[in-house]
Formats: structure tokens, sequence, C-alpha cells
């Protein structure tokens, strides 16, 4: 299996530490699902897996041909954008709530214990 070395961040062996720590990822809670980047379309792709979404989506593409439409395409667009940015609103609160949440977490003051 894996092992892991642990080294004290004391006196001599400092140095040794500072090399060492840098290989391991921080003790930081991230529960959140987002960031600013790739909140779009991480957020369209989580949407598109839903059934209800995808045929909203096939209705709109589907009236752009022109022997199909059946209403005008501006109209058929309304319900699946209007889903979809309401959608994508209450997951970004949610998500920056838990940031903050995250945020709270990460700077309480902890005990140590040392001999």
């Amino acid at each position: 299996g894996k092992h892991r070395i642990v080294i004290p961040c004391l006196g001599r062996f400092k140095e040794e530490y500072e090399k060492v720590s840098k290989l391991y990822m921080n003790n930081k809670i991230r529960t959140t699902k987002y960031t600013l980047l790739n909140f779009l379309p991480r957020n369209l792709f989580e949407q598109f897996h839903r059934v209800a979404n995808l045929y909203f989506l096939f209705l709109v593409v589907l009236n752009w041909v022109p022997l199909v439409e059946a209403f005008q395409k501006e109209i058929t667009m309304l319900p699946l954008v209007a889903v979809l940015t309401i959608i994508a609103v209450k997951d970004g609160l949610e998500d920056y709530s838990k940031y903050r949440m995250d945020k709270q977490i990460n700077n309480l003051l902890t005990k140590v214990y040392s001999r």
C-alpha cells in the first residue's frame, strides 16, 4: 500500500518538512461543486442529464427546422431558458452558501496536542 512519511516541523527537520509537505494536499474542507470558471458548463452538463430538459431541447432544435416549425422559434425557447435559468440560480445560491460555510469552518481555531 501507500505509505506517508511524517516529518516534524521542528528545528533541524524544517527544510525537509517544507520540501516534502508541498507534495501533499492541505486539510481544508471543500464541499462546493463549482468554481467561477466551471459554473456555467458544469451546471448545463448536469441539467441536460435530466430527461425533461433534453425533451424541451429537442423541441427547440426541431422547431428550427422550417418544415416542422409549429410556433415561433423564440416562444419555443422560453420554457427551456426559464427552467435552466431558475435552476442555475438555485444551484449557484446553494453552492455559495456551502462556500461560506466551508470558509467559516476552515478558519476555526483548533487545539493541537503537543508534548
